[in-house]
């Protein structure tokens, strides 16, 4: 199947080495993000998600759920290639190593009107299936917002940003994402809960919230993060282990993954994050935990392929036989090209 984007213009996994200093810019990204995940893999510092919607040096952290907070020494501007940080140690301390995931939207963009709420801002790239909406939730069961897709989404994520809570995760890997939630910044199982999504699927154009205080209580103010799959760029779905080790079970992408974030979905097992920038050959063997802080751990988990991943750890958390997992991934190199010739990833 062709694809219509370039996957090196929309997400990019970029390494770098933090220096201590203001006005440290990180170059090579590619294109100007509007969204950026920083980790830094040296020490046990939080990781810190930015995104053009909140504006720069709004810092909320996806391995906890405190509440937004402003600091002018993080992120301090989203540049053309890559972004700028200060000297503040959780975004750049000198010496250290980290690791940043780069989505590209639409700037800041504009408020969506199509729901009963109207989102303060929305920036969408339909081409590439990503959607950043900022909005103020009105407590009322059955409320929406609109995402700009165009499509439907398989994965939301939702923060509170004025009061601490939860990372909800709406996945459509999972039997019935719309009753309840799976916690990013938590080992837990997937948990149900109606009041969060209100018991509704997404459609091609509208979210619907329920009275959660994690997604739309009155006055409350929140982000949410919606992706569209699109072919040669983004894929997400669900697996089953086979225990084999070197012999796992296979997941086909559709192309050479960047990022991927795997949890096992049967009980309480941390979240894992691979991707290329940090693990550019087989066995990946570098990884790190959404839900904590800790910096990288190793040990062999998967191999990265042209069209997908294979899963190389039979244990519990990765690949144990019969067990469930969802799994999101977004491409380094599409498998096929405009013109369905195939693409020379290795």
């Amino acid at each position: 199947m062709a694809y219509s984007i370039d996957a090196k213009d929309y997400f990019k996994s970029k390494l770098y080495t933090g220096n201590g200093s203001n006005s440290h810019a990180i170059t090579g990204v590619g294109f100007e993000p509007s969204f950026v995940w920083i980790k830094d893999r040296t020490n046990s510092y939080d990781h810190c998600a930015f995104d053009q919607p909140r504006g720069v040096s709004q810092r909320i952290y996806p391995n906890n759920a405190q509440a937004q907070s402003t600091d002018n020494d993080n992120l301090v501007s989203f540049d053309s290639d890559g972004f700028t940080v200060d000297d503040n140690g959780i975004t750049n301390a000198n010496s250290n190593n980290f690791v940043s995931w780069n989505w590209k939207a639409n700037g800041q963009g504009s408020s969506n009107t199509a729901g009963s709420i109207n989102t303060t801002y929305t920036s969408v790239d339909a081409s590439s299936g990503v959607s950043i909406s900022t909005y103020t939730g009105n407590g009322s069961a059955g409320a929406t917002i609109g995402h700009g897709l165009g499509v439907v989404p398989k994965v939301m994520l939702v923060k509170r940003l004025n009061a601490s809570g939860q990372w909800d995760m709406y996945h459509s890997g999972l039997s019935d994402p719309k009753s309840g939630s799976i916690v990013l910044n938590s080992d837990a199982n997937f948990a149900s809960d109606s009041s969060i999504w209100n018991n509704t699927d997404p459609t091609n154009s509208l979210v619907t919230l329920g009275t959660s205080s994690t997604t739309n209580t009155n006055g409350g103010t929140y982000v949410i993060y919606c992706f569209a799959q699109k072919s040669g760029f983004s894929n997400f779905g669900s697996y089953s282990g086979n225990s084999s080790g070197s012999d796992g079970a296979f997941i086909y992408t559709g192309f050479k993954p960047s990022l991927i974030i795997g949890k096992y979905i049967g009980a309480n097992y941390d979240w894992w994050m691979l991707d290329t920038a940090r693990n550019p050959s087989n066995v990946a063997n570098l990884k790190l935990y959404p839900n904590t802080s800790a910096g990288d751990a190793t040990g062999v988990v998967l191999d990265m392929y042209s069209n997908g991943f294979k899963m190389y750890d039979g244990n519990q958390q990765f690949g144990q036989n019969g067990s469930s997992y969802i799994y999101l991934a977004w491409a380094a190199v599409p498998l096929v090209g405009t013109n369905d010739i195939p693409a020379n990833a290795k």
